[in-house]
């Protein structure tokens, strides 16, 4: 936060401030190539509250069972990407995968319909662990009926497990985005999983990558949930990451939009890229001006689709006390006919972290609202058309979770 904070301000929120800040500073850090050996680097403290930051992170053993305590299929897993080692930059990326006991069978008559899936990229200084643990989409995957997908960035790639949003190559569709696209094809194809229904949602530098791979492989995915996510398409080095972050992209963030739009033509057609992004008010890591911008940007590359003059706008009030306490929060949503084709969320008084998650980890908030559920309430409503049903039409009859 700003130096110059009012003295009408309320102490707490001054101290959450610079908490704040020394995670960008750390943030800024990770982002940056580190010479020789990768070493091991202390877990950023959460910014969430005076009460998280003095919690231990639990060992990984206790992570991996808090995480399959809902039952199903809870696994870790390689895969080798293929393709030119120029456009691969790891040779092996572990990922971790959630079937429910349900297994992929929602049945309509006597048709059977694959599950869904949601791919689910972590922050800087986390690992699919944590952010299984952070988001508890597993426990929602349980009760819903989809698989979902935690891939992990290789400490090797980046000391800090920060994905490499900011590349040229990435930005591109090639590197990480390729090779995350890949992943996916081939657990969707192992599993039996439903391509029309694929899902991709990430935090901060996860949530960054998210938005690359929906925009550049519209056609493999239905929907795109981004949690303090930054403006795409206008760094290009881990500097002009950190300037994003903290200051927006300006011009720059219109430009990169239409960009996108002209550089993959299935985004300006019937579907465009539906999207929800949430944001914390007070997050000092990735700057509130960049929920603005990236609103912008995805309502520019939706465009072509959405309905309706105005967009709507409500209120949320906030929930204390009880099991489930919530902060207050606002929506924009702006409509393709009758479903939401982008929802702005801003969420009062939150940091840099998951809302509505388990605050044994870092990064994420238990005080609500639950993102993970909103999000995937949005993404029931999106299904993507596969090139022999934009023809026929989809088949009958259609589910939702």
């Amino acid at each position: 936060m700003a130096r110059g904070l009012s003295s009408l301000w309320l102490k707490g929120l001054r101290r959450l401030g610079k908490v704040q800040r020394s995670q960008g500073k750390k943030l800024l850090k990770s982002l940056l190539p580190k010479p020789g050996r990768a070493t091991a680097v202390r877990k950023a403290k959460p910014a969430a509250s005076k009460r998280v930051t003095k919690q231990v992170a639990k060992p990984v053993t206790q992570r991996v069972t808090k995480a399959a305590q809902s039952g199903g299929s809870w696994q870790q897993h390689y895969f080798s990407p293929t393709g030119p080692a120029s456009t691969s930059p790891t040779r092996r990326m572990a990922y971790w995968l959630y079937l429910p006991e349900a297994r992929a069978q929602a049945k309509v008559g006597t048709a059977t319909v694959p599950m869904p899936l949601v791919v689910m990229l972590h922050g800087c200084q986390q690992t699919a662990l944590d952010f299984a643990t952070a988001t508890r989409m597993n426990e929602l995957a349980s009760r819903k009926g989809f698989a979902v997908l935690y891939p992990q960035q290789s400490a090797s790639a980046d000391a800090h497990r920060c994905w490499h949003w900011f590349e040229r190559r990435t930005q591109l569709g090639q590197g990480e985005t390729r090779v995350l696209a890949q992943l996916m094809a081939q657990v969707q194809q192992r599993y039996g999983l439903d391509a029309t229904r694929t899902y991709v949602a990430g935090l901060s530098a996860g949530a960054a990558l998210a938005a690359l791979l929906a925009l550049r492989h519209p056609e493999a995915v239905a929907a795109v949930g981004l949690h303090s996510a930054p403006v795409f398409g206008v760094a290009d080095s881990a500097i002009t990451a950190f300037r994003v972050m903290q200051r927006g992209a300006g011009a720059a963030a219109e430009a990169a939009a239409l960009a996108a739009l002209g550089a993959v033509p299935l985004l300006s057609g019937k579907a465009g890229m539906p999207v929800i992004l949430l944001h914390g008010q007070y997050d000092a890591v990735v700057r509130r001006v960049n929920l603005d911008e990236l609103s912008q940007q995805f309502e520019t590359i939706n465009g072509a689709v959405t309905t309706g003059a105005e967009p709507v706008r409500r209120s949320y009030p906030a929930r204390t006390g009880g099991r489930s306490p919530r902060r207050a929060w606002q929506t924009t949503t702006t409509y393709a006919g009758r479903k939401p084709q982008v929802v702005r969320c801003e969420i009062a008084g939150l940091g840099h972290a998951w809302s509505g998650g388990d605050d044994s980890v870092a990064f994420s908030a238990r005080e609500g609202p639950d993102a993970a559920l909103m999000m995937w309430q949005f993404f029931t409503r999106h299904r993507r058309l596969l090139a022999a049903e934009a023809v026929q039409g989809p088949p009958k009859p259609e589910i939702r979770q």
